[in-house]
């Protein structure tokens, strides 16, 4: 009987994903049928744009890199029980914090392969710290991690676009930082053609670690109890306060990387936004449809940046606005979340059926 439950909940959590994603884009189609467009052509253009020549595909995972580290950072607070919202902010500061090493340190001739692992790990402190005050405040004070990491991620952007304007730009006419030295760039062209870089090895390397840390070692045990149950926990001898401030920390870190490969692998620099990046957002997304598991958010977001690679090939080829591809992942968001509402309500419901007993 336990064999047939666990193959019946790993069908489950396998099963639903890959039916969300079905009926996700059974709904795109029929949003590009309503607009008028012909779904073969766009069909056509989404499987060109995904694996029609080797330089596309080598697209499809630079799309999918940054989704890959924001998803596992949400993924990985979320087992304690928290929910990082902030993984924007995080993203931003590693951001700043990877340009200050990228352009101002120069490695000692002989140690230029120390650049970009100095670079990565400053972006990754940055993340932890930014995420570790949001989990030093909901141990200390109980303030909820939803709201101080929503406050975080526009403290975050405010504080970046007054660092680029007043000390990481060369001139006001520039509407970027100064560009990392060449030394601190991750390498590119692992599909020639493409854009593809070393971050993707980075990236699931992280996905490793990750499911290493929350399923192999005593700290991933207590991060899992806490997500469970913090009273149980506590009573059981866990730190309850230390497991959401090293949690938030990790998430941060894991964030932070993000942004960090992101510059060092595509941008080369800070560009000037007025506006959060956008995937952390993507992140909760694909923290979702991957089951919140390293593995789940890793083909997560392989979907997603598989979706956001092709929609502008499929807008040019067949005429589908890039707001279809937006509906689809919502579609698969708000399919997958309704099993995580109707599980809570049967909770509710059986809890409630106890009390009247």
């Amino acid at each position: 009987m336990p064999d047939q439950s666990k193959w019946k909940a790993g069908l489950r959590a396998v099963g639903i994903p890959v039916l969300a994603t079905i009926v996700g884009l059974f709904v795109g189609i029929v949003c590009i049928v309503l607009a008028g467009k012909d779904p073969v052509l766009a069909a056509k253009a989404f499987v060109r744009a995904v694996a029609g020549e080797p330089r596309m595909f080598g697209n499809v995972l630079v799309s999918t890199i940054p989704l890959i580290f924001t998803g596992l950072a949400v993924a990985f607070a979320y087992r304690a029980g928290l929910f990082n919202i902030g993984v924007e902010g995080q993203y931003l500061m590693a951001q700043i914090a990877t340009v200050v090493v990228g352009v101002w340190w120069t490695p000692p001739r002989g140690l230029e392969w120390l650049h970009p692992i100095l670079a990565l790990g400053a972006g990754a402190v940055a993340g932890a710290i930014w995420g570790g005050i949001v989990g030093l405040l909901k141990a200390w004070k109980g303030v909820h991690e939803v709201i101080n990491s929503i406050m975080m991620n526009w403290i975050a952007l405010f504080t970046a676009d007054w660092l680029l304007k007043y000390y990481l730009r060369p001139d006001n006419s520039r509407a970027a930082s100064y560009d990392l030295q060449q030394t601190a760039w991750l390498k590119q062209g692992l599909i020639e053609g493409s854009r593809l870089h070393t971050g993707i090895w980075i990236a699931l390397a992280t996905a490793l670690v990750v499911w290493i840390i929350l399923y192999k070692t005593p700290l991933g045990y207590e991060i899992r109890a806490v997500g469970y149950s913090p009273g149980a926990a506590e009573y059981g001898g866990i730190s309850v306060a230390r497991a959401l401030i090293i949690t938030m920390a990790i998430s941060g870190a894991i964030a932070g990387m993000a942004g960090s490969v992101q510059t060092m692998g595509l941008n080369h620099r800070f560009n000037e936004t007025s506006a959060l990046p956008g995937y952390g957002f993507d992140g909760i997304a694909v923290a979702l449809v991957g089951r919140l598991h390293p593995a789940g958010v890793v083909l997560a977001a392989l979907l997603f940046g598989a979706l956001q690679a092709s929609s502008g090939l499929m807008q040019a080829m067949a005429g589908v606005p890039k707001s279809v591809v937006s509906i689809v992942q919502a579609v698969v968001i708000l399919f997958v979340a309704a099993e995580g509402v109707w599980n809570f309500l049967q909770k509710r419901k059986a809890k409630k059926g106890v009390k009247t007993a």
